[in-house]
């Protein structure tokens, strides 16, 4: 298998995490771990992709645009409006 070196950067808790698990012998070394965790991602949205695309097939297709377009928003992040307090009562 060709490898290819990158260089990724991580939060200190998730480095130590994963030195804590290589230590106990859960995964060989840090660039394993990764790797691992790479292709079980890769493979988790390959799958989970199959999974969208047959059930559009059997109810009707692919999205129409409109359809598109009101999942797009649906799934977006919203900005929280701030809710409006009554005087005297806590919010």
């Amino acid at each position: 298998m060709a490898t290819t070196k990158v260089t990724v950067t991580l939060p200190d808790k998730q480095i130590e995490e994963i030195r804590r698990r290589v230590a106990v012998h859960e995964s060989a070394s840090v660039s394993g771990f990764v790797q691992r965790a790479v292709q079980r991602s890769l493979l988790n949205s390959s799958e989970f992709s199959a999974m969208i695309d047959q059930g559009l097939n059997e109810t009707g297709g692919p999205l129409t645009p409109k359809e598109r377009a009101w999942a797009t928003k649906m799934l977006s992040p919203q900005k929280r409006r701030a809710k409006k307090t009554t005087p005297g009562k806590a919010a």
